[in-house]
């Protein structure tokens, strides 16, 4: 049953809606219940209703959720994507009017930075590059051309930036390719200057739903309006208080530009939380407060008290995941827990290294969020790359990633060669090596090896024409050689049968989506937009994650390490004055936890050799001084409960020994 609230984001259809959803206010079932409202009362058809959410996961769950409710052709013909899947969409419909051709490419993000790296050369260093590549990327953001973002530059880094912009431009162009930033910048530019696009697209659709609507960028709040037009027929749901992204240009301050855009927005607050005892609840409100608010919300839960915060004092990092993995193994047994209903969460990364030592050392199973993902493979990276080329003769980037995969003696002079002779011919590398008037200007058992590659490939598209996309995959394995190579790529068998598997996975993957009757290069342009969240089986076994990493999940209990100034609140924002969202972080960290919550932090760190001392969060003295369980304060209390977790480890070892 729906709250009053929730009920009257659901009904409300008259004028543009911004329903604020607290964290665990039931927004997944609202926008769901809202499509199926939708449909129900003849608002709009379900092909003509489109939700957009930031993750293919929660596309997914949105999905399977709304077919719950609606059924047959309706269901079918909804329209849930993220945003970058729906501005692919969008290009491949619409290709002509950017200038791009049928079967263009999706450069993923290690193409992307590649290709940036060969324009900057070879002297730049690799923080240099990094910051390059933020610059370009914020500009496309913010819908700059290259010539636009040339003549914003304020600094000779900035100027440095737009001229690389435009030489990477211009290679895409060559490439007929495009990256993750050009599947939003490309459809706000064609809705801009082309009224017939607009209006068919937004005859196409009627009715939008955006989720995450703080987490918008300026394109995608653009694509967003252009899409909705003056009518406005839309709902977007979002939680200022959880905006924790400006670090790749999301503003929260899209939502107050609504109601600036369509003075007629109402605005729906979801404030009951259905996740977090009551105790967790306060210290959350607590600590938000303590930002500015535009719509001030209180979230209140009707679930019980539960028990006290607890904060752990450590000496130093590795003491707190001695800690943290003796807390998990004695709270997993007072409160029968499963290993997977924990998570420990960190500002960053580098913080996992001393937790995943601690828990290996305690037996604790453990699964790490944000490590290499299935898609980042590199055997799985080579045959989407073979993919792209049968689906795009001009894509370079997957050219130069298998013409020497498996090896076939090319090397890196004769591919120099052969970029020179495509560069002077205005062609891409594959149509060059087609050519056998530049064939011959190589050496002749290079040359040898290009033509049988060419023919590799040509025999290969041939087939995708009739061919199903998983069959497609196998006969390119076949042909190419290349499950031989992967087969015997190591000394260390173990190693080559877990990529063999990672191949065979591949297979089942195309073999399963779009049943089976897409072309593979359109899927291999799918694949790319997925990301690590996309796949997270982890089994049984505690979530180790970043803050920015568990935001959208829940668990009954949660441990936050390195509450520590300098770690969190970054060091960074402390030094810029940048606190509001590193309090939103906390603030994510903390609504994540449904029953037990503790926080740790370490008094000292060692960082280059050197010892210093670490002060507690600033973020800590914001909490309800009632709520927190604070070692030290309460030495009998300190006692037992160290008595308890030290009697739950010598049951675990004596459990290990037999």
């Amino acid at each position: 049953m729906l709250n009053p609230q929730q009920r009257a984001a659901v009904e409300y259809c008259d004028s543009p809606l911004l329903v604020l959803a607290g964290a665990g206010s039931g927004k997944t079932r609202v926008i769901a219940e809202k499509i199926a409202h939708l449909i129900a009362h003849g608002v709009a058809p379900a092909r003509k209703i489109a939700a957009i959410t930031f993750t293919n996961k929660a596309a997914r769950e949105m999905r399977e959720r709304v077919a719950r409710r609606i059924k047959g052709e309706d269901a079918d013909a909804l329209q849930v994507s993220t945003f970058h899947a729906l501005g692919l969409k969008f290009l491949q419909i619409e290709h002509a009017r950017t200038n791009l051709r049928r079967g263009f490419s999706v450069l993923d993000a290690d193409d992307s930075a590649q290709l940036v790296k060969e324009l900057a050369g070879a002297s730049v260093k690799p923080e240099q590059l990094f910051l390059l590549r933020n610059l370009v990327s914020r500009a496309k953001n913010d819908g700059l051309s290259p010539d636009a973002a040339l003549d914003r530059a304020r600094s000779p880094r900035e100027s440095e930036a737009a001229q690389l912009y435009a030489a990477y431009q211009q290679r895409l162009a060559a490439f007929n390719a495009v990256d993750f930033d050009d599947l939003i910048r490309l459809p706000v530019e064609v809705l801009q200057r082309d009224a017939e696009a607009r209006d068919v697209w937004r005859e196409r659709i009627r009715y939008l739903l955006v989720d995450e609507c703080q987490d918008t960028n300026a394109s995608q709040y653009a694509l967003l309006k252009l899409l909705a037009g003056p009518r406005g027929a839309f709902t977007c749901v979002g939680d200022d208080d959880q905006s924790i992204y400006a670090w790749r240009g999301a503003d929260p301050g899209n939502l107050d530009k609504l109601a600036h855009d369509y003075p007629t927005l109402r605005v729906v607050k979801l404030e009951q939380n259905y996740r977090c005892g009551q105790r967790i609840l306060r210290a959350a409100n607590a600590l938000i407060a303590n930002n500015p608010h535009a719509h001030a919300k209180k979230l209140w839960s009707a679930h019980d008290e539960g028990e006290r915060i607890r904060v752990l004092e450590c000496r130093d990092a590795e003491h707190e995941a001695e800690r943290v993995a003796a807390s998990l193994t004695h709270l997993r047994d007072k409160h029968s827990l499963a290993w997977s209903d924990c998570a420990v969460l960190y500002r960053g990364n580098h913080q996992s290294r001393a937790l995943e030592k601690a828990l290996r050392l305690a037996r604790v199973p453990y699964h790490l969020t944000g490590a290499l993902s299935f898609l980042d493979r590199h055997e799985v990276k080579d045959v989407l790359a073979y993919l792209r080329l049968l689906a795009n003769p001009d894509d370079d980037a997957a050219f130069l990633r298998v013409v020497n995969v498996p090896r076939r003696e090319i090397g890196a002079t004769t591919l120099e060669k052969l970029g020179m002779l495509a560069q002077s011919n205005h062609g891409s590398l594959l149509r060059t090596a087609r050519n056998d008037s530049a064939l011959k200007q190589l050496p002749a058992r290079a040359a040898s090896s290009l033509a049988g590659f060419v023919a590799l490939l040509d025999g290969l598209h041939a087939q995708a024409a009739h061919a199903r996309a998983g069959e497609l995959v196998e006969e390119l394995l076949r042909r190419s050689g290349y499950a031989q190579h992967v087969a015997g790529s190591s000394r260390d068998a173990a190693l080559n049968e877990r990529r063999m598997d990672n191949i065979k996975e591949l297979v089942e993957w195309f073999r399963a989506m779009d049943k089976g009757r897409a072309r593979a290069g359109d899927l291999a342009a799918q694949l790319a937009l997925l990301t690590h969240a996309d796949r997270d089986d982890g089994g049984d076994a505690v979530r180790l994650m970043t803050l920015h990493a568990a935001k959208g999940l829940e668990f009954r209990c949660v441990h936050i390490v390195g509450v520590e100034d300098g770690t969190l609140p970054h060091e960074g924002a402390i030094d810029e004055g940048r606190l509001d969202e590193e309090r939103r972080l906390f603030y994510v960290g903390i609504t994540r936890a449904k029953e037990l919550l503790l926080l740790s932090r370490s008094a000292q760190a060692r960082r280059y050799g050197q010892v210093f001392a670490q002060k507690p969060s600033r973020f800590l003295e914001e909490l309800p001084a009632n709520d927190l369980h604070r070692e030290g304060a309460d030495p009998e209390a300190d006692a037992l409960a160290r008595r308890e977790v030290a009697v739950a480890h010598l049951k675990r070892l004596a459990a290990m020994l037999g």
